[in-house]
């Protein structure tokens, strides 16, 4: 039940976009289309549990037990590049149909903070391995969730009569910010 509750609030309550804003590069960059958000989502839902296995293995496998824990943010960093390295080019060659698919957002993962911040959280509550897993992908799910649903909303806002001074980049924001206070009310749920 600790772990249905973990991934409601990861989910819903502490979403990584929305609550802890974390990731709002590509949440305001690559959500112009419903199509790309998607694919964007899933990307981050395989690159998030892909990476934080691998951290959370080498920091509590090599980093803590050999006191080198003041290196766990350049390791991390070093572990999600290559990880998303090897991904993109194992996928070009055994699955080219899944990689044409994710195209250019397999590579942008690697810059993508959220990434980074949920692996940091793995390590920062101290959740042992199949809390972390059930954490990574549900934060991963948040995102994939608020980045779609974002824009659903900013696909319905550009057939819209959106006053001049509003339109682009300023009614995305109000927008976010709007569905920010929407996750806000689910605070509630999970304590």
């Amino acid at each position: 039940m600790e772990l249905l509750y973990l991934a409601i609030g990861a989910i819903f309550v502490n979403n990584i976009l929305l609550a802890q804003y974390l990731g709002n590069c590509p949440f305001c960059g690559v959500s112009k289309r419903l199509s790309t958000s998607v694919g964007m989502g899933v990307a981050v839902i395989f690159v998030c549990t892909l990476s934080s296995i691998f951290t959370w293995l080498v920091y509590h496998y090599i980093l803590n037990p050999y006191d080198m824990e003041f290196i766990q943010t350049l390791a991390f960093i070093l572990i999600i590049a290559s990880l998303v390295q090897f991904v993109e080019i194992f996928m070009k060659k055994q699955s080219k149909g899944l990689y044409n698919a994710l195209g250019i957002y397999l590579p942008l993962i690697t810059t993508n903070c959220a990434v980074m911040g949920i692996a940091l959280l793995n390590i920062k509550h101290e959740f042992n391995f199949f809390e972390m897993l059930i954490f990574s992908i549900a934060s991963a799910s948040g995102f994939a969730l608020a980045i779609i649903l974002f824009a659903g909303l900013r696909e319905r806002l550009m057939i819209s009569p959106v006053p001049r001074a509003m339109q682009g980049t300023a009614i995305a924001l109000v927008t976010a910010g709007v569905m920010s206070l929407a996750f806000l009310g689910f605070r509630g749920m999970v304590q």
